[in-house]
């Protein structure tokens, strides 16, 4: 996963707030909730040091979409009065939080990210389809706010240009030739968001006309129940593609830990923390690989204008009186984030350490 998402949250002195709330409308006092839960982060933060401009400008942005039922969250960062990132979360943070550090702490937002795949849905009869193509994350330009995750949209929110784009076709007993273009469509969808998987349901034959049709697509065509028939058929596809996609995108990750356990033995692959740190200081480092859990997390160290520069001990950067102090997690993602790297999660049972990475080159 990319992470140059996140530079707009480097390009400030900090300190930076960073808050990660759970925003889920499933219940009849949810706005109440979600106003009490960010009141009381509010006041944490003010606690910790935060000064009033920037709580009062994040006062502004909190609180989530109204009109997005299901799970949710928001991940809000400011600094110095001035709001530097709004995302709604696919899902909500394992808990909600908020620190007041020297550099963001965007952990939970990328854990969320990086759950997430570009694709494409399809509901397709006899008459035509209805076809939803959706970026891994998308920004409504009236807000200034990043959406996580095209489900959250096609299940809950009717989003237009914000979050997809949506081609829609009928045609009257025009049956074969009808999923021919169709299948145009789906190859355009394809196109705009560069997607990773072509989730499509519906009427059997007119899915196989459909298939004969598209051109050599890379990404594969997965088969759902459910369809465009009635508001049963389109929910039931709805439900299958949340399932199908946490399984693809599960399938991605799998695929990111099998190539760093192959690349350990070349050498182009290190597993645990001061290797990972010793690559980050050299821009070694082409996915950085950290594990969920932040449960006993060290802190480190790094330089105000030198972000790759990470240590134990402060006595070892170039100015010593300078360093930044912050979690190990913030710290080694902005490190990655700033020497174009990538991430993924890193499951804790295939790696002796949390912390691992794949590299450029070999050490």
């Amino acid at each position: 996963m990319d992470l140059a998402f996140l530079r707009p949250l480097y390009e400030t002195d900090g300190p930076v707030a960073s808050v990660h709330l759970d925003t889920t409308r499933d219940t009849a006092d949810a706005e109440k909730m979600i106003e009490l839960r960010w009141r009381a982060l509010r006041d944490d933060l003010a606690r910790q040091g935060a000064d009033e401009p920037t709580l009062t400008a994040l006062d502004g942005v909190a609180g989530g979409v109204r009109g997005i039922g299901g799970p949710q969250g928001e991940a809000l960062y400011a600094a110095r009065g001035e709001v530097l990132g709004v995302h709604t979360m696919a899902r909500p943070p394992a808990r909600d939080r908020a620190s007041w550090l020297p550099v963001a702490d965007p952990f939970d937002l990328v854990l969320d990210r990086d759950h997430q795949l570009p694709y494409v849905v399809v509901a397709i009869d006899r008459e035509g389809a209805d076809v939803f193509s959706y970026a891994a994350a998308a920004a409504d330009p009236s807000t200034a706010r990043f959406f996580n995750g095209g489900t959250l949209h096609i299940q809950k929110v009717n989003a237009g240009g914000m979050a997809h784009g949506h081609y829609q076709r009928r045609a009257e007993n025009l049956w074969e030739s009808n999923a021919e273009e169709v299948a145009r469509d789906v190859e355009r969808a394809v196109r705009d968001v560069a997607a990773a998987v072509i989730f499509v349901g519906g009427d059997e034959r007119s899915i196989g006309f459909m298939r004969e049709h598209l051109a050599k697509l890379e990404p594969p065509v997965v088969e759902l129940p459910g369809g465009r028939a009635d508001y049963s058929a389109a929910d039931s596809l709805r439900s299958a593609v949340d399932a199908a996609l946490e399984r693809e995108s599960a399938r991605t990750r799998e695929d990111v830990v099998d190539d760093f356990h192959n690349r350990v033995s070349q050498g182009t692959a290190v597993d645990g923390e001061p290797g990972t740190l010793r690559a980050l200081t050299d821009g070694q480092v082409e996915t950085l690989l950290l594990a969920a859990d932040r449960c006993g997390e060290d802190w480190l160290y790094s330089a105000p204008d030198e972000p790759r520069a990470l240590a134990t001990v402060p006595s070892v950067l170039t100015d010593p009186d300078r360093a930044l102090r912050a979690p190990a997690t913030a710290l080694m993602l902005r490190a990655a984030a700033l020497g174009d790297a990538g991430f993924s999660e890193l499951p804790a049972e295939d790696s002796a350490s949390p912390t691992a990475a794949t590299l450029r080159f070999a050490m």
